[in-house]
């Protein structure tokens, strides 16, 4: 596992991440400003945006729903869910593909307990499996944030966990669109999914784990887990998930800033659509 250090300069120390700034708030939006302040208080607002595209095989997509499930479900979560000063989450669960496809399977609940992990894992399992086209991080960034403010309740901090196979290839560069969400003051992490050979004919690339730690994550304590081995699917989310309920970092306003240029191109995925299809 490979921590993953953000590239950014922190401008305002010490806001967290769930705060909204009621000055600046358009006269329609006050009283959502107002209840969200005033709504229940939750450790982390844990957006999981998961990849659904052709090069995911059925198999990968069957296990990385079980590893969901089983993730939230275990006790090691449920221990590390303790640990946090309110002891409750809130989660929202969904698929993405394309720029203009992505799915909510399990819409914003509270997670406090045995009980109500419960309920979100059989959700999860229950749902159909459905597969997409092409692969946009940047849309599943784009669809996650506005996600935030359609939450009832109020968290410490605001992290986008992402899971994909493949490069973007589809919508808005990552780049520009990861840097807006942590200017918002958002968490981005990583589960590169590597237990393929890179493959031409999937858009595959090799060093997958380096494009999402360069291109995709960032923000304070952002990581990526990368997943190589097929048999530790289930093991590294069960991972990635209690190091984000147990990490109780501040949300600090990030703004990149170019330190060093990425080991990876951010564009290669384009570039690979592009000499492949023309378009």
């Amino acid at each position: 596992m490979r921590r993953c250090i953000s590239i950014g300069t922190v401008l305002v120390a010490g806001m967290l991440a769930g705060a909204d700034i009621t000055s600046v708030a358009a006269p329609g939006q006050r009283s959502e400003v107002a209840d969200k302040q005033t709504a229940t208080p939750v450790d982390v607002e844990l957006v999981i945006a998961v990849d659904v595209s052709y090069s995911m095989d059925l198999d990968e997509l069957a296990v990385q729903r079980e590893g969901y499930a089983q993730a939230i479900t275990s006790t090691e979560f449920l221990q590390a869910l303790r640990t946090g000063p309110n002891a409750r989450i809130s989660l929202t669960y969904f698929e993405w593909s394309a720029s203009s496809d992505q799915k909510i399977i399990i819409p914003w609940r509270v997670i406090e307990g045995p009980e109500t992990a419960d309920a979100i894992a059989n959700e999860i399992l229950q749902t159909p499996v459905r597969r997409g086209s092409r692969t946009s991080i940047s849309g599943a960034i784009l669809f996650a944030m506005p996600l935030f403010e359609q939450d009832p309740y109020r968290g410490l901090r605001r992290v986008i966990d992402i899971s994909g196979d493949g490069p973007n290839n589809n919508g808005p560069p990552v780049t520009s669109v990861r840097d807006e969400a942590l200017a918002k003051g958002i968490v981005i992490n990583g589960l590169p999914v590597m237990v393929k050979e890179p493959s031409y004919s999937t858009m595959d690339i090799d060093n997958l784990d380096w494009y999402y730690e360069d291109c995709v994550v960032g923000g304070p304590g952002s990581f990526v887990v990368p997943i190589k081995d097929r048999d530790n699917f289930k093991e590294a989310i069960r991972a990635k998930l209690i190091r984000e309920v147990a990490d109780r970092t501040p949300g600090h306003r990030m703004v990149p800033i170019a330190e060093k240029a990425p080991r990876i191109s951010c564009a290669i995925g384009e570039k690979i659509w592009q000499d492949r299809w023309g378009r």
